[in-house]
């Protein structure tokens, strides 16, 4: 079974979502979804009907309550009952066909050279063109795409807060890689017990916490050759409704989303530097955080980036 981890705020192509997921699937029977529906009126019985033969676990909250993705997350996360693999992704995604074989299939290779593998990367784009989806990108055929922090971002005693960005490298083989994507992620379903999302976080810094955290409980993140599925983007410097932190759900609310970013801003340092122990949303004890500078050449400790 596949639990799939969807949060999705005011999201308009849910629907589509579920629906393509389950359309394109192999085994659709086999999956479980788990949706955190934050929208001011429930779509429960909809959602229910167009998972089918899908399982659906469902938890409507209304969005002036809700404290942004990772809190959404981390509700999703309760929603876990064992099952043998976790698939997350956003609420806007377009599916291949078999797209379920060929993650599980990517997972068992990857098995042979670690004992808790992780798929994730930035996934292609696709669009909405007359109301259907379509992929213009030419996804190469010669190339990985791996994330690596973006040259111009640093690290600094007020902030640990990094940008990341794909890039192409000439191979076809897994790349082991030293970031996820919070948008695709596919791992066993253990990954929800021992690397639980923290309801602290807001939005920037979800992707490092969960990387360092992931590493340091000895689980290894790969970018694959082939991403069997899409995210449509959001166009950059324009106004979204659908943006937890858009001045009209702002208005409404008992707290502002600064409120969030500063605190969730604060969390990933008392993480990255060492300043408190987190519990069970902190470091594991297989790896140090030494060892993650080693590998990927991000050194909280020094605050430095070794290009």
């Amino acid at each position: 079974m596949i639990f799939v981890s969807v949060a999705a705020f005011c999201e308009p192509f849910l629907e589509h979502t579920l629906r393509d997921a389950v359309a394109k699937a192999k085994n659709p029977s086999q999956l479980v979804f788990a949706v955190v529906d934050q929208t001011p009126l429930p779509r429960r019985a909809e959602l229910h009907t167009l998972c089918k033969p899908a399982q659906l676990r469902y938890v409507h909250i209304d969005p002036v309550e809700s404290r942004g993705v990772c809190w959404a997350r981390s509700i999703v996360f309760s929603l876990y009952q064992g099952e043998s693999f976790l698939l997350q992704i956003d609420s806007h995604m377009l599916f291949e066909p078999d797209w379920d074989v060929q993650l599980v299939s990517q997972w068992l290779s990857l098995k042979a050279i670690s004992a808790k593998p992780i798929v994730s990367t930035y996934p292609y784009g696709f669009e909405f063109e007359d109301e259907k989806p379509v992929v213009k990108i030419n996804v190469s055929k010669k190339t990985t795409l791996v994330l690596r922090p973006h040259p111009e971002t640093t690290l600094s005693d007020t902030n640990a807060t990094l940008r990341f960005m794909a890039e192409h490298v000439f191979t076809r083989k897994p790349v082991r890689g030293c970031h996820l994507a919070g948008g695709f992620l596919f791992a066993a379903g253990s990954f929800v017990d021992e690397i639980p999302y923290d309801p602290r976080l807001y939005f920037h810094g979800e992707e490092q916490s969960l990387s360092v955290r992931a590493f340091t409980h000895g689980w290894d993140i790969f970018h694959p050759p082939h991403i069997p599925l899409f995210h449509l983007y959001k166009a950059p410097n324009k106004e979204h409704h659908t943006h937890h932190w858009h001045p009209e759900w702002e208005k409404l609310r008992d707290f502002k989303f600064t409120q969030l970013s500063e605190l969730a801003k604060q969390r990933l340092m008392d993480l990255v530097y060492a300043r408190q122990n987190l519990g069970r949303f902190g470091l594991g004890s297989i790896r140090t955080l030494e060892d993650f500078a080693k590998f990927s050449g991000i050194d909280y400790a020094k605050r430095k980036l070794v290009k």
